[in-house]
């Protein structure tokens, strides 16, 4: 049996978008940097050694994963511009080995979110800061894809 974890982690809240700011030099608040450390440390927890890590290279979502204090590559296949299909590329989906964290923003998450699970393409927010687990099992020759959990920051 053949099993994949994806966790897809939204950046934590960051300042608002501006007319002519940078949005890839866009940071997080305060409360987004709270945000970032109460998931990081629930997900510390939870996640198995050699997760591999995989990061939008926008800066709020660096500065979310660096909450975790864990190994990860910023990879631009999840900068905010990304497609559902780039996105579950970069993961190794759904062939890849073990467990996989992405972090990366909205509305491509919730897209690619939807896709997995077979719901309308943009049918799946995904909360600022909060994470969805997903796992894609094998069983008796029939694939599965499955909720493992939905964490909020607000909710841990």
């Amino acid at each position: 049996m053949t099993i994949m974890d994806l966790i897809f982690w939204r950046h934590a809240e960051a300042e608002d978008w501006a007319e002519g700011c940078d949005d890839m030099q866009r940071s997080l608040t305060a409360r987004g940097e709270k945000q970032a450390k109460r998931m990081a440390a629930w997900l510390d927890r939870q996640l198995p050694d050699g997760t591999r890590i995989v990061c939008s290279p926008a800066r709020r979502c660096e500065q979310t994963v660096l909450a975790l204090g864990r190994k990860y590559k910023l990879r631009s296949e999840l900068a905010p511009d990304t497609t559902p299909d780039a996105l579950l590329s970069a993961a190794g989906w759904p062939n890849g080995k073990s467990v996989v964290l992405l972090v990366g923003h909205q509305p491509s998450l919730g897209q690619a979110i939807s896709l997995l699970l077979g719901l309308k393409q943009d049918g799946c927010p995904v909360r600022k800061g909060a994470i969805w687990w997903i796992r894609t099992r094998e069983r008796d020759g029939d694939v599965q894809t499955v909720v493992v959990t939905v964490q909020s920051p607000e909710l841990l």
